[in-house]
């Protein structure tokens, strides 16, 4: 069996390519033939990586950034040229360019969708794409979700719900104690830390967040990972309600960093608003260090699968900032709720998130296709 996982970017940066590169590696490792083609980002040269054995990546150049997009018009040479060797060409959505390159490309073995999640925002993209996505779900052989709940309620996909399958994402999470945790805890001595991760753009929901400590009194610490647009918003916000000294913007962060707050916080919060948010590594990734999770219910987002609330943590509605300080309050002033959680959140970790379990459900789903 060979596979191609096709589209996104590298160096990788979103979750999207994590995923394939992570399959890649996972799939590869087992002696499955995995190779990954996608554009560059960051002025990343054209490059063809070896990896192992049986994974070579392929790195095609970046011509234009348009429509929220990366053009790489030869990703189709490149597809057109190496399509043909594959059994399975693994397609992950959304990525106009790889759905473009793949229409092009005259392959005719088996096609897996990854529908990573709608396309919400950029109204114009949807519009010029759309006759292409359309293409797209009619050729997939199988669709497949990060959660059931996502695939099942994307408008999209109605009418293809015969064909329609999931893999949950997987991580592998860091066993060794990180030596940064003694060093952040010094930094809020007898405070409870909420940690949050992510871009500082508006689906995140950082101003309810933030806004939840008001409600907190000076034992809890909030902070939050990460760069983005509405950093100097959301530092006034906390300037403008007098909360500097409960929550703190960490700014980009190294993975040392991350795996360091991880480790030394006593829960995670997901505060996001948007659909955009489709699943949320973020949160399997805080609970392979057994940390609670307080989410927020997303119509139609799988975030709340993958938290199930009373198992691996709470969750509340969405732009509720009273209800994320509750649900905090519910967990860290009750030892017996944090422990049942923390150890919810490890559970549930081990039986559905880790990256051999989304290795081991994609190969099944191709040696379905294939047989």
């Amino acid at each position: 069996m060979k596979v191609l996982q096709l589209g996104k970017f590298y160096p990788i940066r979103g979750g999207v390519e994590k995923v394939e590169y992570d399959l890649m590696l996972g799939l590869s490792n087992q002696g499955v033939h995995c190779d990954m083609l996608c554009a560059s980002t960051e002025d990343h040269p054209e490059a063809t990586i070896h990896l192992n054995k049986f994974a070579t990546l392929f790195v095609v150049a970046t011509q234009i950034n348009a429509a929220a997009t990366k053009l790489a018009p030869k990703m189709i040479t490149k597809l057109r040229k190496i399509g043909k060797n594959y059994d399975v060409i693994h397609v992950h959505h959304p990525d106009p360019m790889a759905a473009l390159a793949l229409y092009l490309s005259n392959y005719k073995g088996k096609v897996v969708l990854h529908w990573h999640s709608d396309i919400l925002k950029q109204k114009t993209l949807l519009r010029l794409y759309k006759p292409l996505q359309d293409w797209l779900i009619k050729r997939a052989d199988v669709i497949v979700g990060t959660t059931p709940i996502y695939v099942e309620q994307s408008k999209f996909l109605k009418e293809v719900q015969s064909k329609v399958d999931f893999i949950p994402i997987g991580v592998d999470v860091d066993p060794e104690l990180s030596p940064l945790v003694e060093k952040i805890k010094g930094e809020y001595p007898n405070k409870k830390i909420i940690f949050s991760l992510g871009r500082l753009v508006e689906y995140k929901g950082y101003e309810y967040l933030i806004k939840s400590a008001k409600y907190l009194d000076d034992s809890y610490q909030i902070v939050i990972g990460g760069k983005g647009p509405l950093k100097e918003d959301l530092e006034a916000l906390i300037v403008e309600n007098g909360l500097e000294s409960k929550v703190k913007l960490l700014g980009f962060m190294t993975d040392e960093e991350v795996v360091g707050y991880y480790q030394a916080c006593d829960l995670f919060c997901l505060s996001s608003i948007l659909k955009t948010e489709a699943f949320a590594i973020v949160q399997i990734e805080a609970m392979g260090y057994g940390k609670p999770i307080v989410s927020t219910r997303i119509p139609e987002s799988g975030v709340s699968w993958v938290n199930q609330n009373g198992v691996s943590g709470l969750t509340v509605e969405i732009e509720d900032e009273r209800s994320l300080a509750d649900s905090f309050l519910t967990i860290l002033t009750n030892e017996d709720v944090y422990k049942n959680l923390s150890e919810g959140a490890k559970k549930r970790y081990f039986e559905h998130f880790t990256r051999q379990k989304m290795v081991d459900k994609c190969l099944q789903i191709y040696n379905k296709i294939l047989a």
